[in-house]
């Protein structure tokens, strides 16, 4: 199975996953307004290949069932909370 991957100009760290290179009729428009001017970023064969992201098996069911597959970046590290547990630890470890 082919797959297209283009990179969002409005999302960092997005990802569209297409069956077919420049075929955008199966994504929704309100997703594409979303996802801004796609770039190509390249062409890869699914089968019996890992990505580094995402589930291979959850991008191929995507593709089958929705004709797209859209990868978002993980959330980003809440730092104050972060802080807060650290501090906590080394309290606990100087008692």
């Amino acid at each position: 199975m082919l797959c297209a991957i283009y990179k969002s100009s409005k999302k960092e760290g997005a990802y569209l996953y297409i069956p077919k290179k420049d075929d955008f009729s199966q994504v929704p428009d309100t997703l594409m307004q979303m996802f801004g001017k796609p770039t190509m970023v390249m062409v890869i064969k699914l089968d019996g290949r890992q990505l580094a992201s995402v589930d291979i098996e959850k991008v191929k069911q995507s593709l089958e069932t929705d004709g797209f597959f859209l990868q978002l970046p993980p959330p980003p590290k809440n730092l104050l909370d972060e802080y807060k547990e650290q501090k906590k630890a080394r309290q606990q470890s100087e008692e």
